[in-house]
C-alpha cells in the first residue's frame, strides 16, 4: 500500500507542477474555484489513464510474465527520466493565456499520459485496481488543488523541483520492482 501511495504522489508531481504555474497566472479572482476545477480535471484523468495501462498489462500478462518486471522498470525509468528532463525546461503553462475547459482538458490529458504507462506496473502491485485508481485520482486532486493555491501565492519557483522529485521517485520505484523480481527480495 505504501508503494501505491508513493507512486500516486510521484505521478501527481506533473499535475502539481502545472497547477503551480496555472495558479501563478492569477487569471481569476477566485483561486479556490480554479483550484477545484483544475483538481477535478487532473484528478479524473490521472485516475482514469492507469486503468487503460492496467488493462493492457492484464491482457498481455500471459505473454510477458517472465519479463514484466523489466518492462515495468523501463517504463517507470523512461517516465521518470522524462520528468527529470522536463524539470529543466520551460513550463507548458507559459504558453497558456486563458484557462478554459478545453485548455484544462488538454493539460490534464498531457500530464496523465505518463500515468497510463505507469498503470501497467499496477499489475505487479498488491492493491486492487479500483483502490489504486481512487488513491491516484484523490492524490492528484489534492496536489493540483494545493498547487493552484500555492502558485497564486508565489509558489511558482517550486514547479521544476516538484517535477524533478516526481521523476526521481518513479525511477526508484521502477528500480525497486526490478530488484524485487530479479533478486527475489
Amino acid at each position: 500500500m505504501l508503494e501505491l501511495i508513493i507512486l500516486a504522489v510521484a505521478l501527481s508531481m506533473d499535475a502539481f507542477a502545472v497547477s503551480l504555474g496555472l495558479g501563478a497566472k492569477r487569471v481569476t479572482v477566485d483561486n479556490r474555484q480554479l483550484a477545484v476545477k483544475v483538481g477535478l480535471f487532473f484528478g479524473f484523468f490521472q485516475g482514469f489513464m492507469p486503468l487503460i495501462g492496467y488493462l493492457a498489462g492484464v491482457g498481455l500478462s500471459s505473454f510477458i510474465e517472465s519479463i514484466d518486471h523489466w518492462i515495468a522498470f523501463v517504463l517507470l525509468a523512461l517516465i521518470g527520466s522524462k520528468m527529470v528532463y522536463e524539470s529543466f525546461g520551460e513550463p507548458v503553462e507559459e504558453e497558456v493565456s486563458i484557462i478554459t475547459n478545453k485548455v484544462l482538458f488538454i493539460l490534464a490529458v498531457a500530464t496523465s499520459i505518463d500515468a497510463m504507462a505507469a498503470g501497467f506496473t499496477l499489475t505487479l502491485m498488491e492493491p486492487t485496481i479500483a483502490l489504486s485508481i481512487v488513491i491516484i485520482a484523490l492524490t492528484t486532486f489534492i496536489f493540483s488543488y494545493a498547487g493552484v493555491l500555492l502558485g497564486a501565492h508565489g509558489g511558482a519557483f517550486l514547479e521544476s523541483k516538484a517535477e524533478l522529485l516526481g521523476g526521481i521517485v518513479l525511477i526508484l520505484i521502477g528500480l525497486k520492482i526490478l530488484i524485487e523480481h530479479t533478486l527475489f527480495i
